[in-house]
């Protein structure tokens, strides 16, 4: 199971800390990822944490976004920074066979 966290609404230059809890699997056994879905849009690959630690970033985000594992809390982090109208979705994380629930970012102008 993966429970996302630490959406909200936030000013446009904004930052925001997400997290997604991984239970029933241990999550560095696994390459992760972080998918949005705008409003009216489809989903979108935002990044990558791989197996190894390596990264990978949509050309969107990257300089902005930065993805890391919280291993010992068996957690996937997704820091936001300069945050900009069109990052506004609900940002998901996934193995790609399991998804989480989604948590809302909401970016004001």
């Amino acid at each position: 199971q993966l429970v996302e966290s630490g959406g909200g609404l936030v000013q446009t230059g904004g930052s925001l800390r997400l997290s997604c809890a991984a239970s029933g699997f241990s999550l560095i056994n696994y390459s992760m990822s972080w998918v949005r879905q705008a409003p009216g849009k489809g989903f979108e690959w935002v990044a990558d944490l791989n197996l190894g630690g390596s990264t990978s970033y949509a050309d969107s985000v990257k300089g902005r976004f930065i993805v890391s594992g919280d291993f010992a809390e068996n957690t996937l982090v997704l820091d936001l920074k300069s945050l900009i109208a069109e990052d506004t979705a609900v940002y998901y994380c996934t193995t790609w066979s399991n998804w989480g629930q989604g948590t809302q970012v909401t970016v004001s102008s």
